[in-house]
C-alpha cells in the first residue's frame, strides 16, 4: 500500500479523498493555485504545494508540474478526482513514465473510452446496445445533412471527445442542422481541443441512468446498482438519486451485465461509470466516464462502499474484496448539487464570497462540501459550493430528508440552487418518479422566478412591484406571552446594513423576456448578466434583430451563457468582441 498520496484536484473532490487517505493511514499532499492560497481543501492535507497561477491552464490543468511537486514531496500515487486531468491518457501515461502509479483504469482503457465514435464502436462490438447513428467523425455540414436524413430527426450533434453536456447540441429539424453542427464544434475545440463531432438520433424525453462499476488488475469487475441522473439542465446534472424509480429489476440486471462486458472489452481497472439512455425497458449506451463521478455518494450511501478506498486499494494492486453476490443496495439516498447559480434566472453563475455558511446534520445526512464562511466562490472554477446527500429507508422517507436538510442549510453571498431545489422536491411529477424535463428547461431558457411554494422559509406574500428596489429577508425573534415567535421581515436592500440574523435575497418579479437588459441601465441597452470572457459575437452593427435573438455569448464558470436581446430593433454601439472580458452589467449593445 501507498504511504504518500497526491490529489490533483481542489474543493471538496479534494477534501473527500484526503479523508479516505487519512483513515488508511496514507499521508497527502495538495496542490493549489494563487487563487486557492486560503480555500479549505489547502487545511486538509498533510503538505500543500502552489502550482501556477488561478486559471486551470496556467495551474491544475499543468501535468508536468503536478508529476513533479509528486516527486518533490516522495508521493507514490497521484488521484486525480473528478474533472481537470482525471480522464487524461497521456497525464496518466506520464506518471507511470515518472514511476508514480496514477489511481484510476490504465492510460489505454481511457483512450478507448474519450473518444465517443470509438467508444460507440467498441460497446457494439461487446453486445453493449447504442442510439441509431454514426461511429465515423462528420466533417462538413452537407455530410451531416445527408446522414441526418438517413437517422431521421431530431438529430444530437456531440463531440467525440465530449462529456459533461459540452460539445452537445439537437437539431430538432433540417433547419435547426447547421447552428447545433457549428454550436457542438466550437464548444468541442474550446473545452477539448477537438472538433471532432458525429451525430445519433436524439431520444426526447428518455432516461439518464448510469451504472456504477469496480473492476480489479486481475480480472475481476462487479456492478454495484444504478444511479438516476435525469434532472438536468443543459445536459448538466442537477440531482441524483438511487434506485431509480422507473428502473425495473429485469432492466436493472441487464444494464449491469453489460456494463460488466463493457469494462472488459476495454481492460479497464478502476472505478468506473457507464451512462445510458433509458426508454421503457430499453437501454442505450452513452458514455463511460473513467473516473470517480461527482455523484458516486448516492452509490455510498446505499451499498455502505467507499468507493475511494476501493480505487486507491485498487491502484495498489489489492484484489477485490467482494463478490457480485456480495452487492446489496439497501434504501434509497438522493444528492443534490448545491452550485453557485441563480436559478431563478436561467441558472447564470453568482461569483461570491461566502458571507455566512451553516451545513445541515442530523440521521442520513451527509454533505461533502469545500467551503466556509469567507470563502470565494471564483468565476474562474466550477460553481459547485457543495453536494448534499441523504439516506432512508425508501424514496419518499428520503425526499422528505432532504428537504428538512435543504431547509437547514445556510449559504449566504453567492445565490444558490437551495430554493430551486426545495421546489423541484415538491413537485408532483417528482415525487411521482418523473424527471420535470420541462420545469426545468422553463427556467434555463428564461429568467422565471421561482414559484413561491417552493421555499415556505423565505417566501412572503405579496411581490415587490417590478421595478421596486430588491429586498431582502431577515428574520428576528419575540416572545409573546412566553411564547417564542420567528418572524420574517422583508426589508429594502440599501436599509438591510448589516445586522443579525440570516438575510435572504427577496424573490422579486423579473424581466421575462431572456434579455440581458438590467434597470439600471437605459431601457435600450444591453448588458452583461454576469463576468466572464466573450466567446463569440453574433450580430453586427446595424443589424435588425427580434426579441430573443442571441447577441453574444459569454462564458462563466465553464459555462456558455447567451446574452438576448430583450426587445425587437437594431444594434447601436456594439461595444465587445470575441475574447474580450467582460463585467456583470457591462453595455454591450444597444438595441432600439
Amino acid at each position: 500500500m501507498f504511504s504518500k498520496v497526491l490529489v490533483a484536484n481542489r474543493g471538496e473532490i479534494a477534501i473527500r479523498v484526503f479523508r479516505t487517505l487519512r483513515e488508511m493511514g496514507i499521508a497527502s499532499v495538495a496542490v493549489y493555485s494563487e487563487a486557492d492560497r486560503d480555500a479549505l481543501f489547502v487545511a486538509h492535507a498533510d503538505e500543500a504545494y502552489l502550482i501556477g497561477p488561478g486559471p486551470a491552464t496556467e495551474s491544475y490543468l499543468k501535468a508536468d508540474t503536478v508529476i513533479e511537486v509528486a516527486r518533490r514531496a516522495g508521493a507514490e500515487a497521484i488521484h486525480p478526482g473528478y474533472g481537470f486531468l482525471a480522464e487524461n491518457a497521456a497525464f496518466a501515461a506520464a506518471c507511470a513514465e515518472a514511476g508514480i502509479t496514477f489511481i484510476g483504469p490504465p492510460p489505454s482503457a481511457i483512450d478507448a473510452m474519450g473518444s465517443k465514435i470509438g467508444a460507440r464502436a467498441l460497446m457494439k462490438d461487446a453486445g453493449v446496445p447504442i442510439v441509431p447513428g454514426v461511429t465515423d467523425p462528420v466533417h462538413t455540414v452537407d455530410d451531416a445533412r445527408g446522414i441526418a436524413e438517413d437517422i431521421g430527426y431530431p438529430i444530437a450533434v456531440k463531440a467525440a471527445a465530449g462529456g459533461g453536456g459540452k460539445g452537445f447540441r439537437v437539431a430538432l429539424t433540417p433547419a435547426d442542422l447547421e447552428d447545433a453542427f457549428e454550436g457542438a464544434r466550437r464548444e468541442a475545440e474550446k473545452f477539448f481541443a477537438d472538433t471532432i463531432v458525429y451525430l445519433e438520433r436524439y431520444l426526447p424525453e428518455p432516461r439518464h441512468v448510469e451504472i456504477q462499476i469496480l473492476a480489479d488488475t486481475h480480472g475481476d469487475c462487479v456492478w454495484l446498482g444504478e444511479r438516476d441522473c435525469s434532472v438536468q439542465r443543459r445536459h448538466q446534472k442537477l440531482v441524483e438519486e438511487t434506485p431509480s424509480p422507473v428502473v425495473s429489476e429485469d432492466l436493472r440486471r441487464r444494464m449491469g451485465e453489460a456494463s460488466v462486458r463493457a469494462a472488459k472489452a476495454v481492460g479497464y481497472a478502476s472505478a468506473g461509470t457507464l451512462e445510458y439512455l433509458v426508454s421503457g425497458e430499453e437501454f442505450f449506451f452513452l458514455e463511460m466516464n473513467t473516473r470517480i463521478q461527482v455523484e458516486h455518494t448516492v452509490t455510498e450511501m446505499v451499498t455502505g462502499m467507499d468507493l475511494i478506498r476501493e480505487m486507491i486499494r485498487i491502484a495498489a494492486g489489492e484484489p477485490l474484496g467482494i463478490s457480485q453476490d456480495d452487492v446489496r443496495p439497501r434504501g434509497h439516498a438522493f444528492e443534490c448539487r448545491i452550485n453557485a447559480e441563480d436559478a431563478a434566472n436561467r441558472f447564470l453563475p453568482a461569483p461570491a464570497e461566502i458571507t455566512a455558511y451553516r451545513e445541515p446534520s442530523g440521521p442520513g445526512v451527509r454533505v461533502d462540501s469545500g467551503v466556509r464562511a469567507g470563502s470565494v466562490i471564483a468565476e474562474i472554477y466550477d460553481p459547485m459550493v457543495a453536494k448534499l446527500i441523504v439516506w432512508d429507508t425508501d424514496r419518499e422517507t428520503a425526499r422528505r430528508r432532504m428537504l428538512r436538510a435543504l431547509g437547514e442549510y445556510v449559504v449566504e453571498g453567492p445565490a444558490t440552487l437551495i430554493p430551486f431545489h426545495r421546489w423541484l422536491l415538491e413537485l408532483p411529477e417528482f415525487i411521482a418518479g418523473g424527471a420535470c424535463h420541462a420545469e426545468v428547461a422553463r427556467l434555463a431558457d428564461a429568467p422565471t422566478p421561482i414559484p413561491a411554494a417552493a421555499s415556505p422559509a423565505t417566501a412572503i406574500p405579496g411581490d415587490p412591484a417590478p421595478d421596486a428596489e430588491p429586498q431582502v429577508v431577515r428574520t428576528v425573534t419575540a416572545e409573546v406571552d412566553g411564547r417564542r415567535f420567528a418572524v420574517r421581515l422583508s426589508i429594502p436592500q440599501s436599509h438591510a446594513g448589516g445586522g443579525a440574523g440570516p438575510a435572504v435575497p427577496q424573490k422579486r418579479k423579473r424581466d421575462r423576456s431572456g434579455g440581458g437588459h438590467h434597470g439600471g441601465a437605459a431601457p435600450e441597452a444591453v448588458v452583461t448578466p454576469m463576468q466572464g470572457t466573450v466567446l463569440r459575437v453574433l450580430v453586427a452593427e446595424g443589424q435588425e434583430v427580434a426579441q430573443g435573438t442571441v447577441l453574444c455569448i459569454v462564458e462563466a464558470m465553464k459555462m456558455e451563457n447567451e446574452v438576448l436581446a430583450h426587445q425587437p430593433g437594431t444594434v447601436h454601439q456594439l461595444s465587445v468582441a470575441e475574447g474580450d472580458a467582460v463585467q456583470a452589467g457591462q453595455v454591450i449593445a444597444i438595441v432600439s
